[in-house]
């Protein structure tokens, strides 16, 4: 299947002339289109930048070639932008998701997560999605008409529900940052978002997969001769053998990374449009309400996905090692939590106002936006400042 060339618009494509604006009204962008606003923003914003130092599984000093909260960002967009032009989706907003979708990771990865949301645990806990929505509409301070960014509704529900519906039956409490900002612009939470930020999410899926095998084959987790029982990954390499026998070491891992990656790009573009055949979307709302995920890997290559997913979790997520790391990190989160909030003065000037007036759930929320932001590298540098005893 060739992907190079973009297919004509699709009917259930997101239009951003046709987007339902932004909070506060602004002029137009005049040649930039609503969606290539929001990603040019989200691009230069302080939270995107901090991606650069933090961790995707290895922290920044374990080596510089490991994945970083950034280079995985930038590898969704990748993604994320071939599977949407083979579609005809609009690439733009389906970038601005992919650039958006981390943007509220703590630092030290899912560990800094766990920890911060037991932290907050009393306060309506942490979560990192619901995160990066707090991020781009209150916590980014660039624009003298308003906080956040200010992006276009479709970016802003691609944000909180590229996952599928939050509301109904059988979903969980709405996290604190989505119910806040949802009292003052509705999000059709209860409805699957666009094809746009479908796309975003299984980039996500697809990318994190491959890099993670990757990367687990770089720190000697495992080897290439214990991914070829994998349904999927066996199927590469085995094609590789017969196209370049004897094919070895860095350059095998990087030729079974990259054929994985179009594979399952063409997967999913292939699954896409026999949904779309069968379901006949419209429009974008149609997509909406559909019921159910519009965009999709195949039965059998979903299972392959899974395999992979079942395989790096005891492996790699939970080797030994990372385990170590983010035991380390874990503790760090807690600790720098606990000092804040036992006293507010342990603050930089700039996050200590107002917290005097606040009552102990807005302080508690006032340190995990502080907390969230943090690259590991300040973490590690905050908690030395508070705790190590030459500074006590």
């Amino acid at each position: 299947m060739a992907l190079a060339a973009a297919e004509p618009r699709a009917d259930w494509a997101a239009r951003a002339e046709e987007s339902r604006g932004r909070l506060v009204a602004e002029p137009s962008g005049g040649a930039r289109s609503a969606f290539r606003r929001d990603a040019d923003r989200i691009i230069h914003s302080s939270a995107f930048r901090r991606l650069a130092y933090k961790t995707q599984v290895f922290t920044y000093h374990e080596g510089d070639h490991y994945r970083t909260r950034l280079t995985h960002t930038l590898e969704v967009v990748q993604v994320a932008r071939s599977i949407a032009r083979a579609l005809g989706l609009d690439e733009d907003l389906a970038e601005a998701l992919a650039l958006a979708h981390d943007l509220g990771h703590p630092p030290f990865a899912h560990a800094g997560e766990r920890a911060l949301h037991a932290c907050m645990a009393s306060y309506g806990g942490f979560d990192h999605n619901a995160q990066s929505l707090r991020v781009v509409t209150r916590l980014e301070n660039r624009y003298p008409g308003f906080d956040g960014l200010n992006l276009s509704w479709e970016t802003l529900e691609g944000i909180v529900k590229h996952n599928g519906p939050l509301t109904g039956p059988d979903c969980k409490p709405l996290p604190h940052a989505i119910a806040e900002h949802v009292e003052k612009q509705d999000l059709w939470l209860g409805s699957w978002p666009s094809a746009e930020a479908q796309v975003a999410a299984i980039a996500d899926d697809i990318a994190y997969d491959v890099h993670d095998l990757d990367d687990g084959l770089r720190a000697g987790m495992f080897t290439v001769e214990e991914l070829q029982v994998l349904p999927l990954v066996g199927e590469v390499i085995a094609g590789i053998a017969a196209d370049w026998p004897g094919l070895s070491g860095a350059r095998l891992v990087h030729e079974v990374g990259r054929r994985m990656i179009t594979l399952l790009i063409e997967d999913v573009v292939g699954e896409t449009r026999r949904r779309a055949v069968a379901h006949r979307p419209e429009s974008a709302d149609d997509v909406r309400r559909l019921g159910r995920a519009l965009v999709g890997f195949s039965p059998g290559r979903a299972a392959g996905e899974r395999a992979i997913k079942d395989f790096l979790f005891p492996r790699m997520y939970r080797h030994p090692r990372v385990m170590s790391e983010m035991e380390a990190a874990g503790r760090v989160v807690r600790d720098l939590f606990g000092g804040y909030m036992a006293d507010s003065f342990t603050l930089p000037v700039e996050w200590r106002a107002g917290m005097d007036g606040r009552t102990e759930e807005g302080r508690a929320r006032r340190i995990a936006d502080f907390l969230a932001g943090q690259t590991d590298r300040y973490a590690l540098a905050e908690h030395a400042r508070l705790f190590d005893a030459g500074n006590v």
